[in-house]
């Protein structure tokens, strides 16, 4: 019997390469079909995943999609994505339209095993993944752990959502720049790490992955918080019912499709969010409509889970409805934007932050990147006690940072009159100058 499954199994393999042969993916970019976007059609033969692997290549070239329609129905996968670049003009760089062509094209793989969304080995650095419960001063905690431990933060992204702090860290042994390769110092990073995350906290559990995988970081921050069930609400009052996304599920009965639509405020990577989490639930998309040409986005599904059964319960609709929202709202970012962007070295993310959590800030999104020697980090801060940031604090970060260092996306609030000024105002005014700023490392942080 395991045999008759096992060749059964190849023959399919063996049959779905020859249909991908046989029709091999079509890309065409029109830049004259539409006035104010490039066009791009996309044809092959029909994949479970291959739409969020075609959204993820737009995704991670910064491409905004305004209109998108999608048919996937019996064997054949039918694109159509209208797109700008992020200043809202059509993609006509020569290297970015080539490299679309190659990724999605015939010379594309669009093998399972072979998706950027799989795992694949490193050796440049180690990969650290992080999930437990969001409080101010956690990731100050957390790059403090890593400097003490001579684990140098190449790149790193951090999301809260809901109450709860998932991140993906990069990082590199102090002394050789590569991998973290001994087994003893990695178990000692897992469990302080751990410990960090923990804290006082023990309703909710913590989770600590080290390895040499390679993954998409992004489509791994929302699988983390997926499985770490940060789509169950709790009202934290950062976003009122104004800001949430609308979600509806209804059923087609003549067709056995469940229609998904989504209203919510338009914003960078959110086509991206909704299929990754589409996928992550097992739910295929036959036929969709996108339109995000305003403010507002639409977003139409028509979706079957990948058994080819329709939502069949109200507790499994609402569970969609709830982890379309949560994939939505992780990356709004409440708070003020800061951008730091200076030389690299070892430390800074840790110092960084601690300025931050000595002064009242608590970060809810970072993201952190090494070019060439550079580092260049966003932040989205907010007061620790709930308040709006005041510019008093922001400019006494500024004072001990650099102002032309740390820079400020966003008007923060002055203090209400009568107010204190913050007491670490002035507690680290000496740090950057004695250290000299000017070979500071630029990471990513979260708080």
């Amino acid at each position: 019997m395991e045999v008759s499954m096992s060749f059964s199994h190849d023959m399919d393999d063996e049959y779905e390469k020859l249909i991908r042969r046989m029709n091999p993916p079509r890309v065409v970019i029109d830049n004259k079909a539409c006035k104010n976007a490039t066009v791009i059609r996309v044809d092959s033969a029909n994949e479970y995943g291959i739409l969020l692997e075609v959204v993820q290549v737009l995704t991670d070239l910064n491409l905004i999609v305004t209109k998108a329609y999608i048919s996937s129905d019996g064997g054949w996968f039918m694109d159509v994505f209208n797109v700008t670049d992020q200043d809202g003009n059509k993609v006509t760089d020569e290297g970015v339209l080539e490299y679309i062509q190659k990724s999605l094209g015939p010379e594309a793989c669009f093998a399972s095993s072979m998706r950027s969304v799989g795992v694949k080995q490193s050796t440049d650095h180690t990969a650290i993944e992080l999930t437990g419960s969001d409080r101010p001063g956690l990731l100050s905690e957390v790059s403090a752990v890593l400097t003490n431990l001579k684990c140098n933060v190449v790149s790193a992204e951090v999301w809260t959502h809901n109450t709860r702090a998932a991140s993906v860290m990069h990082v590199t042994d102090e002394e050789t720049g590569l991998a973290v390769t001994d087994p003893q110092r990695l178990a000692r990073i897992k469990e302080l790490l751990c410990n960090v995350l923990k804290g006082s906290n023990k309703t909710r559990g913590a989770r600590t992955v080290v390895s040499h995988a390679v993954t998409h970081t992004e489509r791994r921050l929302h699988q983390m918080m997926f499985a770490d069930r940060d789509y169950e609400r709790v009202d934290d009052g950062l976003l009122d019912d104004n800001q949430r996304p609308n979600v509806n599920v209804v059923n087609w009965q003549d067709k056995d499709y469940s229609v998904v639509t989504i209203r919510s405020k338009d914003r960078p990577k959110l086509l991206f969010d909704t299929v990754c989490t589409l996928t992550d639930m097992q739910y295929v998309v036959f036929h969709a409509s996108i339109d995000a040409e305003g403010p507002e986005a639409y977003q139409e599904y028509y979706i079957r889970h990948i058994d080819g059964s329709p939502v069949k319960s109200d507790a499994e609709r609402q569970r969609v409805i709830q982890c379309l929202e949560a994939a939505i709202e992780r990356r709004v970012s409440e708070g003020l934007k800061l951008e730091l962007c200076t030389t690299d070295r070892v430390g800074l993310l840790s110092d960084v932050t601690r300025i931050f959590r000595e002064n009242s800030l608590t970060v809810t999104r970072a993201e952190v990147a090494t070019k060439a020697g550079k580092a260049v980090n966003t932040f989205y801060v907010r007061d620790a006690s709930g308040y709006p940031v005041d510019s008093k604090t922001i400019e006494a970060i500024r004072e001990v940072i650099g102002q032309t260092i740390l820079k400020v996306k966003g008007s923060p609030e002055d203090p209400k009159p009568g107010s204190e000024e913050s007491p670490t105002r002035f507690l680290f005014r000496g740090l950057f100058k004695s250290r000299s700023f000017v070979n500071f490392k630029l990471i990513r942080s979260y708080s």
